[in-house]
């Protein structure tokens, strides 16, 4: 496989569940600790029910199921699980190369924050779906800001 393939291949299992690219990459205690703490928030959080609930377009009775104590912690580890399988396969090499995930993170934890709340054209998009819209500026950010950072440095 090439080794594109395998960053992207690392990423994608990232974003299915974190620690299966740590797991594919054979860092298997990294991979088994990522895995426990995705549970271990998913659950405390009541994630995989507010996920089924903004699907359904009960947007009030996921805000209500969520603990956004909890689910405040899931961006990082998400984000930082994707960066780091994604690493472990050949990425990252680029100076600041992180930047877009860390950004990501960012943004999707404030997201979460004002998702009870924060209306976007008249919608309330609830504790999955305004995180989520979130990755977009994080990633931009992330884009420009490293840029930004590269060209002064």
């Amino acid at each position: 496989m090439e080794k594109c393939d395998r960053k992207v291949e690392m990423l994608f299992w990232s974003i299915a569940l974190p620690g299966f690219g740590q797991l594919l990459n054979g860092k298997y205690l990294k991979g088994l600790l990522f895995v426990l703490l995705e549970f271990l928030i998913n659950v405390q959080a009541n994630f995989n029910k507010i996920i089924m609930l903004s699907f359904h377009g009960q947007i009030a009775e996921a805000i209500n199921e969520a603990n956004y104590q909890w689910l405040m912690f899931y961006p990082c580890l998400y984000f930082f699980a994707m960066w780091d399988a994604w690493k472990d396969a050949g990425g990252g090499k680029d100076r600041f190369s992180f930047m877009p995930f860390v950004f990501s993170a960012y943004f999707v934890t404030v997201g979460c924050m004002y998702s009870s709340t924060f209306k976007l054209f008249g919608v309330l998009w609830g504790p999955v779906w305004l995180p989520i819209l979130c990755v977009i500026p994080g990633v931009f950010i992330g884009i420009i800001l490293r840029k930004i950072i590269l060209h002064f440095s």
